[in-house]
């Protein structure tokens, strides 16, 4: 039962030699006299009874952490509910913006742009030298230094830095002229 847990006697709230006041109830007594309309009003809430239970457990931890004051309210019952749908509430936030995060939010991309990208920029490598295409592909587009595809080119570095330069110049103005 997943409602179990909360159902055993907290060991650690027992305030055996306190003497409390004529209102307020030791945190054992108001745990146990609220835990299980806390619970359910939460699995109302929440519409999933784990989430209930966590934020139950989480609320009344909260209060044993604060109990002496707590303890001393006019009505802690109402104090324990807002503590409860404050955990609830942040929850909640914290899912939005987790959603929001994994999952993209806006129309999704459109395959032929996709495919009009790709078109657009093979016939715009096409209006390259054989050389300079080359050097934009292997260290641009590839991610070679410099270096590295001089030897694949069997040139010089600085005559791979050359031959991109003039490529991603011509890149520019043919992109340009075709839009």
């Amino acid at each position: 039962m997943v409602h179990a847990s909360m159902s055993e006697p907290s060991q650690t709230a027992s305030f055996s030699g306190a003497v409390p006041d004529a209102a307020a109830l030791p945190f054992d007594a108001f745990f146990a006299k609220h835990r299980d309309r806390l619970y359910g009003a939460m699995c109302l809430v929440t519409r999933d009874r784990g989430e209930a239970e966590d934020i139950a457990q989480e609320a009344f931890v909260k209060i044993l952490e604060h109990w002496d004051r707590v303890g001393s309210l006019d009505d802690p019952e109402a104090y324990l509910y807002r503590t409860a749908m404050n955990a609830f509430r942040s929850r909640y936030r914290r899912s939005i913006v987790a959603a929001k995060r994994t999952f993209r939010v806006g129309p999704p991309p459109d395959p032929i742009d996709a495919v009009d990208v790709h078109d657009e920029a093979i016939r715009a490598l096409a209006t390259l030298t054989d050389r300079q295409r080359a050097a934009v592909v292997l260290t641009d587009l590839l991610g070679y230094s410099s270096e590295e595809a001089a030897r694949m080119l069997g040139v010089g570095p600085s005559t791979v830095r050359a031959h991109a330069s003039h490529g991603r110049a011509a890149l520019r103005q043919t992109l340009r002229g075709e839009r």
